[in-house]
């Protein structure tokens, strides 16, 4: 069987619009509805509830979740650590039939689950499109790539022996996915563990609960046992750090900020009392990356790359540009066709197919940004936004300072909103080492249409995905491998050949022949 990414559904007919309407009319109905905890099969409820809300309207409670207490989360990773003798000898194809069967189960409910991407995390249309389809390339790449470690592996032969490597599962995985890909990293994690045969204890983000409660019950449609994957929501302060450090979880599948992954892998490296194992931990952890904008470009193509890669999703990508490095020949017509074309997005409720941006995720990630806008605004020349948008969600206008000097606040840190640095570059040396001049490494884009310059890029620009004459987001499943160095992790290359290879561990086995 051969891989092929899902097709993004075209909401410019009008058939598929009406049915996203309807979609959208259907997950209303159900807000909400209370969702319950998963440990070793039982359903569990608390005292004391977390709710989700719709972010381009607040008011509305989307969803109402358990806060795990720590005795809860502590049985939960013991009870994945005692199925997972069960589940590591179910057949590598028994499972691999499940996820292609969870795919399908995502292809039929598509619109459903795009409907609460919209609602829950403020995705526009296409983007909450988007997540799906990964989320479905996700599923059926690992099952595509698993059949390569079903079998036993030969090795180079050696006399008088019969030799073989094999693919173990680890055991019970601790599964942290963040809330700006609530569906696609949040199923990537969870089904490269349960596929390749680990057990996993999955704690969504707190933003965006509702819909990994919704996928965990598609995945136990699909037929994966209920006792291989267990549903804990509560707060990382309470439940998170708890579950890292015990001795029975064996990995941890962590996405969202540096703070929280440097945390996560200091943790998960102090042994514990009972601990037969040294921790694995795969870790993204974001980015502050760079499109650099060649004097010799097309320079349209540039400012649309940029504009894209910048705003789309409100520019809360870990892979979002959030800076674009520009050479001196070209800045200051760049500058003037960027902020004509930022003039045209149209800020408001996600669920308004008309709006190209919608709401940031909370109102504490709202004041965090126009904190960093406020920085800049003494580090550069504002050009564009500044300031919140109209409407009752958390909207903040797309926002443009220019003439950022490389050591300011906002061309180093991580923003996670709708606000582009732009800084001038000498030239294409220069332009590198600006790019290269940060401790994040996830991804970057350069446009240019000097062949040298790509040549010179691809040995010198230090990012774990680098594209060219293309925006630096929307990294395609099998396509391009995703994964950063330095502070933005593990390079963990999700969506790529290598990438189950971290949920295994390889045992050579070597059989003297008779004679």
């Amino acid at each position: 069987m051969s891989f092929r990414n899902e097709p993004y559904l075209d909401f410019s007919q009008a058939e598929n619009r009406a049915a996203m309407e309807a979609a959208l009319g259907g997950v209303r109905s159900r807000f909400g509805r209370e969702h319950e905890l998963l440990i070793a099969g039982s359903r569990l409820r608390t005292e004391q509830k977390m709710r989700s809300v719709n972010p381009s309207s607040p008011s509305e409670v989307v969803g109402i979740h358990q806060r795990a207490t720590p005795a809860m989360a502590s049985t939960a990773i013991e009870e994945a650590h005692a199925y997972f003798p069960e589940w590591s000898r179910t057949p590598a194809r028994e499972r691999i039939a499940l996820l292609r069967r969870a795919a399908d189960l995502l292809r039929e409910r598509k619109l459903e689950f795009d409907a609460w991407l919209v609602i829950e995390s403020g995705k526009s249309w296409a983007e909450a499109e988007a997540d799906v389809c990964e989320a479905i390339d996700f599923c059926d790449y690992y099952a595509w790539q698993l059949e390569r470690y079903a079998d036993p592996s030969p090795v180079l032969p050696f006399p008088g022996e019969r030799g073989e490597m094999r693919y173990l599962p680890l055991g019970a995985a601790l599964v942290i996915p963040p809330w700006n890909f609530p569906l696609a990293i949040l199923c990537g994690m969870t089904v490269a563990a349960l596929v390749t045969g680990n057990t996993v204890v999955l704690k969504p983000s707190s933003e965006t609960p509702t819909i990994g409660a919704l996928f965990v019950e598609l995945l136990l449609a699909a037929g994966f046992p209920e006792r291989a994957i267990a549903f804990v929501t509560g707060s990382g302060a309470t439940i998170g750090d708890l579950m890292v450090q015990h001795p029975k979880t064996r990995l941890i599948a962590f996405t969202g900020s540096r703070e929280v992954g440097l945390r996560i892998n200091e943790l998960a490296a102090r042994h514990q009392p009972g601990q037969i194992w040294i921790k694995r931990v795969i870790a993204e952890m974001g980015g502050k990356d760079a499109i650099v904008v060649d004097d010799e470009c097309d320079l349209d193509a540039a400012v649309e790359g940029v504009a894209v890669s910048a705003y789309g999703y409100q520019g809360q990508k870990c892979s979002a540009c959030s800076r674009a490095i520009v050479g001196a020949g070209v800045y200051d017509a760049f500058l003037e066709k960027l902020v004509a074309r930022v003039a045209r997005i149209r800020v408001g409720s996600a669920q308004d197919p008309a709006n190209s941006m919608g709401p940031v995720i909370s109102e504490s990630a709202r004041r965090s940004i126009l904190a960093y806008i406020e920085a800049g605004k003494s580090e550069g020349r504002l050009l564009a936004g500044g300031d919140i948008a109209p409407g009752d969600g958390y909207f903040l206008a797309p926002t443009i300072i220019a003439d950022v000097e490389p050591k300011a606040k906002i061309f180093q840190e991580e923003i996670f909103g709708p606000v582009l640095a732009v800084t001038r570059a000498r030239d294409f040396d220069h332009a590198i080492e600006l790019a290269n001049d940060t401790e994040y490494g996830l991804t970057g884009a350069v446009y240019s249409t000097n062949r040298a310059h790509i040549e010179q890029a691809k040995e010198q620009f230090f990012v774990g995905n680098l594209y060219f004459n293309r925006k630096c987001t929307g990294a395609m499943v099998g396509a391009h491998p995703f994964g950063g160095f330095n502070m933005s992790g593990t390079d963990s290359k999700a969506g790529g050949p290598d990438y189950l290879l971290l949920f295994l561990q390889a045992k050579a086995i070597s059989e003297k022949l008779n004679g």
